[in-house]
């Protein structure tokens, strides 16, 4: 199955579930009117794309079918698939053109942080790149086992330390390891205990000092792990995480599990974060770079 088909049967409960609702709405109106803007604008909002971005979507759609005098309601599913891709397309290809070039990888326990890291270096390593882990989750004993084993799965080094030592002196250790032996790209996990958060944001803290430090001129991307499956407590993540260290993408999970995938909307056009990973399966190749083009033709498509 190509990754395409994948998508698309991994969207199937958000196409069911939202994109089903909003074309049946539709059919029932005979005329284009505020009533119906406002009930595209609830059944937006119950699918996890959030209020504020709900409300843009429709006052665009409103602007549009003012401007380009649309009359028929069976119109707006076009108008709404073109400007969900139009609002998904920006800013979503990862920016790794220096050697060595680092991944941090963040996000709550749970999520399937270390999975994702995985599949991430999987994913490089099979497109010729030479990857180097850095076992920086040192909280957890089984996340430093869980990385080997990925590790192993996905043909990449790893560099890891006892449980308990400091997360920061895992990195440097990992870079310059990267260094000596020409790695492409650093790849490092990190813990996730959201609930202390000063320690784990000061961790973080210690940890991008480090990365600065040492490669003070590589490309370097944060990306926050996030599932699906939460809607809109995922949002509120991606809120806290960025306030406090900043994010330059999303990696979405398990969207094949959940009804919820408006929440991709939620994420960036709410809080203006990219997404550059998704998840839809449990195999080792199904986290993909995201393609707002395949993924909005996918979350429309006609069963």
């Amino acid at each position: 199955m190509g990754f395409f088909n994948k998508i698309k049967e991994g969207l199937k409960k958000t196409r069911d579930g939202v994109v089903g609702q909003i074309s049946s709405m539709l059919k029932s109106f005979t005329k284009i009117d505020e009533e119906l803007f406002e009930e595209l604008e609830e059944l937006l909002v119950m699918a996890d794309v959030g209020v504020h971005t709900a409300e843009n979507i429709c006052n665009e759609l409103r602007a549009q079918v003012k401007a380009d005098g649309v009359t028929d309601p069976n119109e707006i599913m076009g108008m709404l698939e073109k400007l969900t891709a139009d609002m998904l397309r920006e800013g979503n290809e990862m920016v790794l053109n220096t050697k060595p070039s680092v991944i941090l990888i963040i996000g709550v326990n749970g999520v399937g942080k270390t999975t994702t890291i995985g599949k991430l270096a999987n994913h490089y390593v099979s497109n010729g790149k030479k990857v180097t882990l850095a076992a920086a989750d040192t909280f957890r004993a089984a996340a430093i086992d869980q990385l080997q084993v990925w590790a192993e799965r996905s043909h990449a080094d790893i560099v890891k330390q006892n449980e308990g030592s400091d997360p920061a002196a895992v990195v440097f250790d990992a870079i310059s390891s990267a260094k000596a032996k020409g790695s492409d790209i650093i790849i490092c996990d990190t813990a996730g205990r959201l609930h202390n958060k000063k320690h784990l944001m000061d961790e973080l803290a210690k940890i991008r000092r480090v990365i600065d430090r040492e490669l003070p001129d590589t490309d370097k991307e944060f990306l926050l792990v996030l599932d699906a499956t939460t809607g809109q407590n995922a949002v509120n993540q991606a809120q806290e995480f960025s306030k406090a260290t900043g994010i330059s993408g999303i990696v979405l999970t398990k969207l094949d599990g959940t009804a919820r995938g408006g929440v991709v909307l939620a994420i960036k056009e709410g809080l203006k974060i990219p997404v550059k990973f998704i998840g839809v399966g449990e195999k080792i190749d199904d986290l993909q770079p995201f393609d707002a083009d395949d993924f909005t033709k996918a979350l429309f498509a006609k069963d």
